[in-house]
């Protein structure tokens, strides 16, 4: 019988999100046959507690050494490095200490830019063995802007709740959406949509959950609105299962696994064009422009004012999650991809 794969994932971030769900679910639906030791900084590290060993470090985004990571990697000695990116230029000390171990493979969850030294930048992703895209528009900064050759495209997946939520549907509606507190979730959007449909709460109540920067901010333009900002949400399901519609109106975005999560537990969503969104999700959420509050403010209203869409809606992003965005195909093919970087057979994600 073959070792085990020994596998090191890194999470380049201090905080909690979408990349950071991502590389969970790596951890809890690795096989048998995958050893994964997680290595994450400390404000995220509480979020990946399991059966799995756990490096916490001193992550230091835009760095240009990462000796803790080197170290902490040289003691692994893994058989393959997943870096997971949150942007192009926050981390490339990772990338660079992980190729000094073993063949490194980077996730990159988001575009942005190439920060000041482009092409420093470049030189580090020329050295991974492999890259995965889970956008189209990201698989093109990879290959165009970054120089990787082998670059893979594997969609975003969630779990899929055996029950989906059933909307109590009674006024005042729940909204719910869940991000970082940043200007690309585009928050600030929801509220100025909000003040333009129903700014006394008497058809819909909004909670946002999640922090960030842009928290306070957020607190003092939503001042007298019906919208409360719940920071950190432990238990993303039991909001979800909560709520009457999902509202996302990120500015940038791959494919939101957030969004996608709303999606399977059966919500009426509503989000923006942004990444791979509308191909992913087609017909079945309301898909408006980014950066415009108005079209925003439009699709809210109709499905506001609308529960055989609201039905309707929620039913066919039930069957699209189902069908499309099932964790465990995301994890299979991630770790075939790791599996080939390292030099092993595949291996199947477990249920």
């Amino acid at each position: 019988m073959a070792d085990p794969l020994r596998l090191a994932l890194v999470v380049d971030s201090d905080a909690f999100g979408g990349a950071e769900v991502y590389t969970r679910h790596l951890l809890r639906r690795a096989p048998t046959d995958v050893t994964p030791v997680a290595l994450v900084a400390a404000p995220v590290a509480e979020h990946f507690a399991g059966p799995h060993r756990l490096s916490v470090l001193p992550l230091a985004r835009h760095a240009e050494q990462a000796p803790a990571l080197a170290a902490a990697l040289a003691r692994l000695r893994p058989d393959v490095v997943h870096v997971n990116l949150v942007d192009p230029a926050s981390n490339r000390a990772a990338i660079r200490a992980a190729q000094q171990v073993a063949p490194t493979v980077v996730t990159l969850h988001l575009q942005g830019d190439l920060g000041p030294d482009p092409a420093a930048l470049r030189r580090a992703y020329a050295g991974v063995t492999a890259a995965i895209a889970p956008s189209a528009t990201i698989a093109a900064q990879l290959t165009r802007d970054l120089g990787v050759t082998v670059v893979h495209r594997v969609r975003n997946g969630v779990d899929i709740p055996a029950v989906p939520a059933r909307p109590a549907g009674r006024l005042p509606l729940s909204v719910g959406a869940v991000g970082r507190l940043t200007g690309q979730k585009g928050f600030d959007l929801l509220v100025a949509a909000v003040a333009a449909v129903d700014p006394r709460g008497r058809r819909m109540r909004v909670t946002v959950a999640g922090q960030g920067r842009d928290a306070e901010r957020l607190r003092r333009q939503a001042e007298g609105l019906p919208i409360t900002f719940g920071g950190l949400c432990r238990d993303v399901p039991a909001l979800l299962r909560g709520l009457d519609i999902f509202c996302l109106p990120s500015r940038r975005e791959a494919l939101s696994l957030a969004l996608l999560e709303a999606m399977a537990h059966g919500l009426p969503c509503v989000t923006t064009s942004v990444g791979d969104t509308a191909a992913a999700v087609g017909e079945d959420a309301l898909v408006v422009p980014p950066e415009d509050h108005r079209a925003l403010a439009v699709a809210l209203a109709r499905l506001l004012d609308d529960p055989v869409l609201r039905v309707d809606l929620g039913r066919r992003a039930r069957r699209r999650a189902v069908r499309d965005f099932d964790a465990e195909q995301m994890v299979t093919e991630t770790l075939a991809v790791l599996s080939a970087a390292a030099g092993r057979r595949p291996r199947t994600a477990r249920r």
